[in-house]
């Protein structure tokens, strides 16, 4: 693909080319043609170098106001900071009434459609003396209750 693209382009290039400079025939030609010749070729090239310089300029032009105006958007940018947002605590009475206008009328109460939740209170657990509880497993009595127990 990229062999076709480059012979594409200069295949292009050819026809271009072909289209601005005919081919010179210089056989036959007197020195008084060869020098009319050489004097509008010259007058060529000065046009176009007239033309590329104009290009030029204007393309320098163009990106020194490129410059100018990021430099003026940086700025402004500068300038304007966007404020922190605070956070508003209105009721839905009232957001109701600045949504709708003059329409709200009725009051709808939000809260009779909400379900309610039992909480139930962490169980605790009781705090006993961990001495007891070591002299009630001590002894082989209270190895075999861990034994039993833990085998279930």
């Amino acid at each position: 693909m990229l062999q076709e693209e480059t012979e594409q382009k200069m295949r292009e290039r050819e026809t271009v080319l072909a289209e601005k400079l005919p081919p010179l025939n210089m056989a036959g030609l007197s020195l008084q043609d060869l020098q009319d010749l050489c004097k509008d070729m010259y007058q060529k090239i000065d046009v176009v170098d007239e033309e590329r310089y104009d290009i030029g300029l204007k393309v320098s032009q163009n990106g020194k106001e490129i410059d100018n105006m990021n430099l003026k958007i940086i700025e402004i940018q500068s300038k304007f900071k966007k404020p922190t947002l605070k956070r508003v605590k209105i009721s839905a009475e009232a957001m109701l009434s600045v949504l709708l206008g003059s329409k709200h009328k009725e009051s709808i109460d939000f809260k009779a459609n909400l379900k309610t939740v039992k909480k139930e209170e962490e169980k605790k657990e009781e705090v006993t003396d961990w001495r007891k509880n070591v002299e009630a497993m001590s002894g082989m009595e209270g190895r075999k209750k861990l034994f039993n127990t833990s085998g279930n």
